[in-house]
């Protein structure tokens, strides 16, 4: 039978004494109750950040272990390796060594086709899981420096995109890398020194690959990580955005804790999207150097194209006519310049667009419930165009693609797309305007006389009509919890005193846009609840 004073001197585990050493110096049993209890609301959507988390992971895993067996060398040797169809030929060690990571580590090509695959994929969701934030609202106060930083992830990760295929110094890497040469080259005044830094001479140099492999591995992943650390703090810092519903409010959050049940779900989260990645890099192959052969200047290789997010930028110069100046004695390639100063201001106008948001419409509050996209159809509208041109030019950096499969005219698709470069987003944004107001009609109609029950009644007078049946409590909060913005005013133009008062342009172009985001014909009325009880007391309600 134990006693008191046993209990007294019985030893603590070990995990739990240096738990307790950690917590008098460090203070980890406070942070840690506040962290672990955070709650977290729960919607599909809000796993499209996920599945660029956990990419990224894999990304950072698989490549450490390509690092074990990949020479970063452009000397040149001849390859003996296990490959038969390449022995004797003349490459690169880079290339040599993709090719026995290939065939000759065990498990190095699965490796290699996973780190690629989630490479894509980390990429596309992290492009889905931004236009889910745009759409919904949720890059508003406080999160504006969340948004930044999410835009600095995927703009960073393009270019870790291009470094990383450029690696295996292939001859479809290799083009990609004239390519990226060639816009350089564009660049006046310092087009040349850049492009004499990177590849250390004449174009294809002996750095390139040495260099690329330092930004590929350390410089950008490091950014990239840090990147991805401050964003998850600044999760946990603000509180979880959530869809509107009962009980949901400003000032709360109705989810789970994050210990046990959201911790759990994302484990087996990673495990999931691990294993998706896995089973696609088995049975789809993708980036088969050994068909392509190692790079040489003097070839291209047949239907070369960028992977897909910078398929776009491709487009660019695909499109652009193929203009040249003559300036002070120095040749400016206006046909490659343009495009190449197009390139970040189609992506920077998705950065800036938080800000110019809340400058236009003056709302400096707080948001932690997400907008419904029909119910801001400006904002949408503006989103949707931004994807039409995004297309538009990926279409135009495949255009040969386009040509040959569907048996086209390059030059009329290329015509095309210089005219869709215009007329595209307008048209997308009219068209995605008018539907948002539409489902904002169809959803005043829900709200004021119920959801279609498709059963038809006949009246005594021999009027047909169909039953309607009434929403409950949780879908007419929905669908009338959102707030309908007064377009702003610039107010009288004279004080109290009769003295002009001055507005600046600045201010009357804000006032201009407002009423384009809030004015006639920007939103529909929500039924009000003395329209609701009229209806609803049987005044032509059926």
């Amino acid at each position: 039978m134990s006693t008191a004073s046993d209990e007294k001197n019985r030893k603590a585990p070990a995990g739990e004494r240096v738990a307790d050493w950690a917590d008098g110096r460090l203070g980890i049993y406070g942070a840690a109750k506040g962290m672990l209890r955070k709650v977290f609301p729960d919607h599909w959507s809000f796993m499209l950040g996920e599945v660029a988390l956990w990419s990224f992971v894999v990304i950072i895993l698989t490549g450490v272990y390509l690092t074990l067996f990949f020479h970063p060398s452009m000397n040149e040797i001849v390859y003996e390796g296990s490959y038969v169809p390449m022995q004797g030929v003349r490459m690169t060690e880079a290339y040599a060594s993709t090719l026995d990571i290939s065939f000759d580590v065990r498990g190095g090509l699965l490796i290699r086709q996973i780190h690629h695959w989630a490479a894509l994929i980390f990429v596309a969701a992290m492009f889905v899981h931004m236009m889910r934030v745009f759409f919904t609202g949720a890059f508003r106060k406080p999160r504006e420096i969340n948004w930044v930083f999410g835009f600095l992830l995927f703009f960073l990760s393009l270019f870790t995109g291009l470094t990383g295929y450029s690696l295996p110094d292939d001859l479809l890497s290799g083009t990609g890398v004239r390519f990226a040469q060639g816009a350089i080259l564009a660049t006046p005044i310092v087009g040349t020194y850049i492009s004499m830094f990177l590849f250390g001479g004449e174009f294809p140099g002996h750095d390139i690959v040495a260099r690329f492999y330092s930004i590929h591995i350390l410089l950008l992943p490091g950014i990239l990580l840090g990147l991805v650390v401050a964003h998850l703090i600044l999760v946990f810092y603000h509180k979880h955005t959530q869809f509107a519903g009962p009980g949901k409010t400003n000032n709360n959050v109705v989810g789970a804790p994050f210990l046990p049940i959201y911790m759990a779900k994302a484990g087996g989260f990673f495990f999931l999207v691990f294993g998706v990645i896995t089973i696609i890099s088995a049975i789809a192959t993708i980036n088969p150097v050994w068909a392509i052969g190692p790079y040489r200047p003097d070839l291209v290789s047949t239907g070369a194209q960028p992977d897909w997010y910078l398929g776009f930028s491709e487009g660019l110069i695909r499109v652009m006519p193929g203009w040249e100046i003559n300036f002070w004695g120095h040749t400016l390639v206006l046909g490659v310049f343009i495009p190449l100063m197009i390139f970040p201001l189609v992506l920077v106008a998705l950065a800036v667009y938080p800000f110019i948001e809340s400058w236009i419409t003056g709302d400096k509050r707080e948001h932690h419930i997400l907008d419904r996209p029909r119910n801001a159809p400006t904002r949408t509208a503006f989103g949707v165009a931004w994807l039409t041109l995004y297309v538009i030019l990926l279409i135009g950096g495949g255009n040969d693609i386009w040509a040959t499969h569907f048996h086209l005219s390059i030059n009329t698709i290329t015509w095309f797309i210089r005219i869709a470069f215009f007329v595209g987003p307008v048209i997308a944004f009219v068209i995605t305007k008018r539907f948002c107001l539409g489902l904002q009609r169809r959803d005043a109609e829900k709200v004021l006389h119920g959801r279609e029950s498709g059963i038809i009644k006949r009246l005594p007078h021999g009027e047909f009509v169909e039953v309607h049946q009434p929403l409950n409590q949780s879908d007419l909060h929905t669908l009338t919890a959102h707030e309908q913005y007064k377009p702003a005013e610039i107010g009288p133009t004279v004080d109290e005193n009769g003295v002009e008062r001055k507005t600046s342009p600045a201010e009357k172009l804000r006032v201009k846009l407002n009423k384009g985001y809030y004015g006639e014909g920007s939103q529909i009325p929500k039924p009000t609840a003395e329209e609701y009880k009229e209806i609803t007391s049987g005044h032509g309600h059926h």
